[in-house]
């Protein structure tokens, strides 16, 4: 019965590694370990009062318990047997952070050129990125994006503020494209 809870409790703890696991690893580790040098210029403690009730108790806990695991992962990931494809998983990391950058792209053009003309460029040039190129498709993107903005500036009223291309317009097409696309 002994051997039994012995196995069981092995095949709890199991390690399961997967590709990449050391490269995340240690860009956890030194993640939590930057945090931690910098607790000291953004709290501060106070003397006298309870160590619980202080402003850095628990953001400290909780960078301090940060480090000790992405401490263990790394000396885990480092004692495991290598996986190969480590580096194709990080590549496939840097693909999906390139689709954040085109949100960012979009939210940087949107008070520029606004947010109509910034939707449906964004929606045509991710279409064309993902390998789209057929004409409906096309145009499939360019009304999706006019649907986005209708429904969210028209019908939502969703406050988005107004690009900078629109002060080039005739005032009452101006005001027609702040107010609704």
């Amino acid at each position: 019965m002994n051997t039994k809870r012995h196995v069981t409790l092995q095949v709890l703890f199991k390690r399961y590694r997967r590709p990449g696991d050391i490269v995340f690893a240690l860009v956890f580790l030194v993640l939590s370990l930057w945090l931690l040098s910098q607790l000291n210029t953004q709290t501060t403690w106070k003397n006298g009062a309870k160590l619980v009730a202080q402003a850095p108790f628990w953001p400290t806990v909780s960078i301090v318990g940060m480090v000790f695991f992405a401490t263990l992962h790394t000396v885990g990931s480092a004692l495991s047997a290598r996986i190969p494809g480590r580096w194709t998983e990080v590549g496939m990391w840097f693909k999906s952070i390139e689709y954040a950058l085109w949100f960012m792209a979009y939210v940087v053009a949107v008070p520029i050129i606004g947010y109509l003309f910034a939707t449906i460029l964004v929606c045509v040039l991710l279409a064309l990125r993902s390998g789209y190129r057929s004409r409906a498709v096309l145009i499939a993107s360019v009304m999706g994006g006019v649907l986005v903005v209708i429904i969210f500036k028209s019908l939502l009223e969703v406050k988005v503020p107004g690009g900078q291309i629109y002060e080039y317009l005739p005032s009452a097409l101006r005001s027609f494209m702040l107010t609704y696309l």
